[in-house]
């Protein structure tokens, strides 16, 4: 997911006019940080394995990479303010690139904790990168098209969380998610740093296209940039905890990003389980082994983990595909009534899901995703109408909600690991009704006023 960045009349009027090149190559970075984003799905998976973790420390790995976003959204605007787009673009370009390097001790000293800081670090980088692309995106060029730079920026992050699970199964899960075995303490340390540098070699490669991205971008560092308006350093005040539309707008981005990220993180363990696909993935692995094998004249193999990983891929696609349908229906339809019916189908499929076997439960749980495509620009632009002067204040806040993804997916192991992954949907499930409420609420005419507060 993506933050829309609102920019004054000031800033995105400024008859600023980017390259086609410079286009090019903010739109990269957009597919970037959603590929590296959702490769916290499979790799969830795998470190759950490697270190026999249940599924609340498990899901620590993404209270660790969302934690950055509420920690880092607001200084990563203060320094957007001091040193301009391109410099803020490579700094977050660096950041992201020290964080997978990262990887390599984490790996080497086979610590969970080592992969968490990790993780800290490429989200720091990522927060960054985000604050200074999406309003950067929107200035290169005339005003009137901002809308439509945006959204072609947007779709590139889409089909780059589309892709990310699918690369990411196949590399990091080539081994399964089994425990790594050893007869004493040493052979299994040994064992786990084997293990974990199948974790590190994909995140060598990312920290070195990240790398190239910051030189191509420091090259252009003295190039004529628009001024960023001097609006990116939060603005928030007490007043804005008067606007009712806006705070419960915050409540739902919370909501909404805990329950789409606790629902991709636990897919690969859930769609493995016996009662879902379970020994189904090893015959789909077959028949995708030999598809592939015909395909490119050479032998492959699939593993159950793999499979169940890649399968991700649905999820986070029908996310896609329901964005570029969704575009067009908001143009018609009430954005309200269509966060309301969105947000109660979302509900239904994770009960269903819960309460269901086999294909039905995998089916329900995946199409989740196409429910979740509109709910995030939806609630953020619903928020934010009516602010006027406070949007940035608003916006502000609005980011640092996305520690939902933190928090929630943590009570989400919890309850895994208390009750099992299909009673864990519930969780998410509750989120989807809250949210479905705001829908209403905003349907009906919901306003940002202080008086109804």
């Amino acid at each position: 997911m993506i933050a829309p960045s609102p920019l004054p009349p000031t800033a995105a009027g400024n008859g600023a006019r980017g390259s086609l090149r410079t286009i090019v190559m903010v739109v990269g970075l957009f597919f970037a940080w959603g590929f590296i984003t959702v490769l916290n799905d499979p790799l969830i998976a795998k470190l759950k394995g490697l270190f026999s973790l249940n599924y609340t420390e498990a899901m620590l790995t993404q209270f660790a990479f969302f934690l950055g976003y509420f920690i880092f959204s607001i200084p990563a605007g203060q320094v957007l303010s001091r040193l301009g787009y391109i410099r803020t673009i490579v700094l977050g370009l660096v950041v992201m690139a020290a964080g997978c390097l990262l990887f390599a001790p984490a790996a080497m000293a086979g610590t969970y904790i080592g992969f968490l800081g990790a993780l800290f670090i490429v989200a720091a980088g990522i927060t960054t990168l985000q604050v200074a692309a999406n309003p950067y995106i929107a200035v290169l060029g005339p005003a009137e098209t901002s809308s439509s730079r945006l959204t072609l920026a947007q779709a590139f992050n889409s089909l780059g969380t589309f892709i990310g699970p699918f690369i990411g199964a196949i590399f990091l899960l080539q081994n399964g998610v089994a425990a790594p075995t050893g007869a004493n303490p040493e052979a299994l340390k040994a064992a786990r740093v084997a293990e974990a540098t199948l974790v590190l070699k994909p995140f060598l490669v990312i920290a070195a296209v990240l790398l190239v991205f910051a030189l191509l971008f420091w090259f252009k560092r003295r190039a004529p940039a628009p001024s960023t308006g001097g609006s990116q350093s939060g603005g928030f005040h007490v007043g804005l905890l008067t606007k009712s539309r806006q705070i419960l707008g915050v409540l739902s981005i919370f909501l909404y990003v805990g329950a789409e990220v606790a629902i991709g993180s636990g897919l690969t363990n859930y769609l493995m389980q016996d009662s879902v696909l379970g020994s189904q993935s090893g015959a789909i692995g077959k028949s995708a082994a030999g598809l592939m094998g015909s395909l490119f004249h050479h032998d492959v193999a699939f593993n159950a983990a793999q499979v169940a990983g890649t399968m991700v891929s649905i999820y986070w696609g029908l996310a896609m595909v329901g964005r570029f349908i969704g575009s067009a229906v908001l143009a018609r339809v009430n954005p309200g009534r269509v966060l309301l019916v969105h947000a109660v189908a979302a509900m239904a499929l994770a009960l269903v899901s819960s309460q269901t076997f086999g294909v039905t439960a995998a089916i329900a749980v995946l199409a989740i995703g196409f429910a979740n495509s509109i709910m995030f620009p939806t609630i953020f632009t619903l928020a934010l109408d009516g602010l006027g002067e406070e949007t940035s204040g608003g916006s502000s806040l609005l980011c640092m909600a996305i520690v939902g993804g933190a928090l929630i997916p943590v009570a989400f192991g919890a309850l895994a690991d208390a009750k099992g992954l299909a009673f864990a949907l519930i969780l998410p499930a509750a989120c989807y009704m809250l949210i479905a409420i705001y829908g209403w609420l905003a349907a009906r005419g919901l306003k940002n006023t202080a008086s109804n507060a």
